[in-house]
């Protein structure tokens, strides 16, 4: 994001010095650097022990706690930053947004600098000279939309574009599967500003050697002189060293890159340039604050080719074969990935079309700067692979449409993993070894002999078109045992990869798991190389210490500082609702493996409040880091319950649902919150708002019998203040409408279904939800009246109540239960007699079809009912009821904004079909939560950041062209209708009712 945009600034963390964490040996020094801190920088300091839980974890298997964090402003702030931490002799360590897996973000008592909250501006762009300038925090994706109006992009994709930033891909020289096509992060990286460990900023660019440039910078008596002359003295005196150990690969970005600092450029002059030594360096040498980055043209239009073999082996043989075409990338997936994204709520569309047997794939991608017909070379690749090779059959995808399903399937593989069930787990630790691609078979079968001898398995997925193969064996990290066989599995494949010339890590980097083996991957003397450079630049060794290089003082270990580790354990309570499905309530929660999926902005629903905050905690991430910290002791127990931690861990999260969908390990933050509100309520109580939100059915109904009496109640000046003070309900909100006559009232008046039992082509029990029973009835009988033109018979059933989505909303659920056994058991009669029930509100619908077969997991009953339970759109599009319907043709165009519960069940595209078909012309937004989240938008300190959330959509909805705005969900229909000047939207439903001939 620019920094020009706006965001929520919720209230600061608590940052007084006296709560920092208690397992610190030296509180006071904390306490001083922390105060120092403030004085020095404007940026925000937090020293917390929340904010050190927040940041002790990355995306890999490591944990340890910083001192506390930093969230600079500029480049000053980084410089004093770097000043007042090293005159503290406490390390530094410089973090994007902690997606790597390496445990190169996580610094034992370091003061990390977080550059994501402010530092991420788009500086400039010179489309000419196809290059940009960025500060460090900007994220790739954002950086390439923002090119997108010249065609152009930056070359590296990790499969972590979406959240992961700039700063952290020059810190581990990222890159990702268009590698065979592009290389990596180094070769576009032209100039660098960073900020050294004395607090000096330098600029990196081409200095031609001997020039007087040259003599200018070394002549002078600073670090910045003293890294010139050692790097350049490093580089002759290992000259031969360095062309003997560093593998010829595309990919290889372990060590510091002593191959490529010093070059010829394009006017055949032997140049140095720094910026390729601190590309991979892992803040290690120095914190980048603003980088220079050559780009490439973006192609017009690319093609897909999927070829399915029968065995591992077959997909290996034929890696070096698609080499010979001119592929962009060539990717690999094997069928414990189809596996996982089968059985993924998100995934498992994408995963569908694979045919059965495939044991691996390769994906071949063309596009259109190399290849002029896509279909004569995905034909010739077809005569290759198929009917003369060993492939069986071939997924061809030409639309980006189609091609966007099997690159999500592809990016998805390595949190996929992660979300399998119980300890063992296949973890990144050797995942990224590259070798030569025409030595992959051959090193796969001694990997599969490694790994027999170790007696585990593996996932295979990745760039098989580089020789990286992100392998990674399943393996217990909680038990000795497993750790051992992590380090004896990692010393085994260092060797294998030496053995096929390969490299020890070709996307990774270093970090905590595998910077004890650089020694061995580049000999003795480059390993003193690699610590004269390190000394050259941080003589104090206080930037990110322990990653890169290491001393035999204090020499690295891949098997500490590990997130779970033997001697974890975890609380496993009695809960209210059924986590057998994660595994237990404590496996819900260690289900998040820290990828930063959660920070994505541009699409998807996760994470509302982070999208509007940009804070950590926000995020679900941070939530589960803070509540996997409660259930393990790593913070006491009784802090998940006190008010701070309700305040801004749990009462922030707007149970969306997004994270049931979109986390690939399927963390939903949604059920764990509620659960533990729940156990908070059994506690310490709950406040009279609290109770009148959960009971908020029987108090519409009660608004219903009194009006107009109870709406003018709300009109009288001073009324709404009144509201705020005693009940904290914002006085800015318009409060529900209530009708005179309820939905149950008006059918019940007409004589109930206009379709008899005995004509109708189905019968459906149409649920009075709440906000359609007392305050808008008008989709309701929208509803009714598309049901019966499609010759349905519909009954409002008599018995039930709310479906129990306030209360549990809320943390209520004994009364979300009580509410749920007794739909269900007024319901299943009907369902078992052929009956379906229909909802107008998404979030009842998905109570229902969700939420009740966690409160009621002993009961077959639910589970039919569930079965049967239908958002209405949802129902008219599964039945294709409207091909019964005829329509008026429409010339009307919609902007359809689904609700994000139904999209976390993959359900809300059936209005778009519906609306379609009524003859309407509609823009589905790939929009996130509204922000208003039932009661949470009427909550006077949440009303800010309501606003906050609601402003993404109104951004996007006022991007589309269309004319009308629709939208499911009453929430959505609230937040966009309170937008100054506008009205409040309709249902989609009452839309398609519209279109309806009379």
């Amino acid at each position: 994001m620019a920094v020009e945009d706006e965001f929520y600034n919720p209230s600061e963390f608590t940052t007084s010095v006296d709560a920092l964490g208690h397992n610190h040996e030296d509180v006071a020094e904390y306490r001083a650097l922390a105060a120092d801190l403030r004085e020095a920088v404007r940026g925000e300091v937090k020293f917390d022990e929340y904010a050190q839980v927040l940041y002790a974890t990355d995306g890999s298997i490591y944990q340890s706690r910083p001192a506390g964090v930093v969230c600079p402003r500029d480049i000053d702030d980084v410089q004093a930053a770097v000043r007042v931490a090293t005159d503290h002799d406490t390390p530094v360590m410089a973090r994007g947004t902690g997606s790597s897996l390496g445990g190169q973000a996580v610094g034992p008592g370091c003061v990390v600098l977080d550059t994501t909250r402010y530092m991420d501006s788009i500086l400039d762009v010179d489309s000419d000279r196809q290059i940009a300038t960025v500060q460090p925090g900007v994220v790739q994706d954002h950086l390439d939309d923002h090119l997108n109006r010249w065609d152009l992009k930056f070359a590296p994709d990790p499969a972590s574009s979406n959240r992961a930033t700039i700063g952290g891909g020059i810190g581990n020289n990222s890159t990702g599967a268009h590698s065979v096509r592009y290389g990596i992060t180094d070769a576009y990286t032209e100039e660098l500003r960073v900020v050294l460990a004395d607090g000096s900023l330098i600029h990196t660019r081409e200095v031609v050697l001997d020039s007087p440039e040259w003599d200018s910078l070394v002549d002078k008596d600073d670090r910045e002189a003293n890294l010139y002359r050692t790097v350049r003295a490093l580089v002759e005196e290992n000259n031969d060293e360095i062309a003997e150990r560093y593998p010829t690969l595309k990919r290889s970005v372990s060590g510091y890159n002593l191959h490529k600092v010093i070059y010829e450029n394009d006017d055949g002059e032997e140049v140095i340039n720094l910026s390729k030594l601190f590309v991979g360096s892992e803040s290690t040498l120095g914190v980048v604050v603003e980088a220079t980055l050559g780009l490439v043209s973006k192609p017009d239009e690319t093609a897909l080719a999927l070829y399915c073999f029968e065995t591992l082996t077959d997909a290996m043989k034929a890696v070096p074969d698609a080499l010979n075409f001119d592929a962009s990338a060539v990717e690999l997936m094997d069928d414990e990935v189809f596996r996982l994204a089968s059985e993924s709520t998100e995934f498992a569309q994408y995963a569908e079309p694979i045919p059965e047997g495939t044991a691996a794939a390769l994906m071949l991608e063309f596009d259109s700067e190399l290849c002029d017909d896509f279909e004569a070379m995905i034909s010739e690749t077809n005569d290759f692979f198929v009917e003369a090779g060993n492939a069986f059959d071939v997924l061809e995808a030409y639309t980006p449409e189609d091609q966007s399903k099997l690159w999500k399937l592809r990016k998805a593989a390595i949190p996929l993993l992660m979300s399998l069930e119980g300890d063992p787990k296949p973890y990144p630790f050797i995942e990224d070894a590259t070798v030569p691609p025409e030595e992959l078979a051959e090193y796969v079968g001694e990997f599969e002999d490694v790994l027999e001898d170790h007696d585990t398995s593996a996932a295979y997925f990745a760039h098989a078109g580089s020789g990286t193969l992100h392998i990674r064996p399943v393996l217990n990290l909680k038990e000795d045992e497993g750790i051992e066989k992590m380090h004896s599995i990692s010393e085994d494949v260092t060797s294998l990869v030496l053995k096929h010339n390969g490299a020890f890590s070709g996307e990774h980097g270093d970090g905590l798991a595998r910077t004890e083996f650089n020694p061995k991957m580049y000999g003795e003397q480059l390993w003193s190389a690699f610590q004269d450079v390190k000394l050259a630049a941080d003589p104090e060794i206080l930037l990110n210490p322990g990653k890169v290089v290491y001393w035999d003082d204090e020499p690295a270990d891949m098997r500490e500082n590990l997130r779970y580790g033997a001697a974890y354990s975890s609380l496993e309570p009695q809960t209210e609702m059924d986590f057998a499905d994660e595994g237990g309530f404590s496996h819900a929660i260690e289900l998040c493996n820290g990828c930063g999926t959660c920070r994505q902005e541009n699409s998807n629903t996760m994470c509302p409040t982070y999208r509007a905050s940009e804070e950590e905690i926000q995020a679900t991430r941070g939530r589960a880091n803070m509540l996997r910290a409660g259930i393990s002791g790593e913070i006491d127990e009784e802090e998940m319950f006190s008010e701070r931690f309700q305040e801004e861990v749990l009462d922030l999260c707007i149970g969306c649902k997004g994270c049931m969908s979109d986390c690939p390990t399927g963390v939903d933050m949604a059920k764990i919150k509620t659960e533990v509100k729940h156990e908070y309520h059994q506690r310490e109580g709950a406040g009279l708002r609290e109770h009148l939100f959960a009971n908020i059915d029987s108090l519409s109904a009660l608004g219903s019998a009194l009006a107009p009496l109870s709406n003018w109640g709300t009109k009288f000046p001073g009324a709404r203040a009144v509201m705020e003070k005693t009940l904290g309900i914002a006085e800015e909100r318009e409060l529900p409408h209530f009708e005179r006559e309820s939905l149950e009232e008006w059918f019940a008046s007409r004589g109930g279904s206009k379709v008899p039992l005995a004509e109708a082509t189905e019968k459906v029990l149409l649920f009075p939800d709440t906000y359609t029973n007392y305050s808008n009835t008008t989709p309701g009988k929208a509803a009714i009246l598309t049901l019966e033109a499609a010759g349905v018979h519909v009954k409002i059933p008599d018995e039930v109540v709310s479906s129990g989505r306030p209360a549990y909303s809320k943390g209520f659920l004994d009364r979300a239960h009580d509410c749920a056994e007794t739909n269900v058991e007024v319901l299943d009669p009907y369902v078992t007699e052929g009956w379906s029930v229909v909802f107008v509100e998404p979030s009842d619908a998905v109570m229902f079809q969700d939420e009740y077969l966690d409160l009621l997991s002993e009961s077959d009953a639910a589970e039919r009912v569930s079965t049967e339970a239908y958002g209405v759109c949802e129902y008219v599009d599964v039945l294709r009821l409207d091909e019964e319907i005829d329509f008026v043709d429409q010339d009307g165009s919609l902007t359809y904004h689904g609700h994000c519960n139904q999209k976390a069940m993959n359900k809300d595209h059936h209005a778009v079909g519906v609306m379609r078909r009524a003859g309407y012309a509609v823009d589905p937004l790939d929009s996130g939560c509204c922000g208003m989240a039932g009661s949470f938008g009427y909550e006077d300190e949440h009303y800010q950041l309501s606003q906050a959330i609601g402003n993404i959509l109104f951004r996007q909805v006022d991007k589309s062209d269309a004319e009308e705005v629709v939208a499911p969900g009453t929430s959505c229909r609230t937040q966009l209708g309170d937008r100054p000047g506008e009205t409040t939207p309709r249902h989609p439903i009452e839309k398609v009712a519209l279109a309806i001939a009379r």
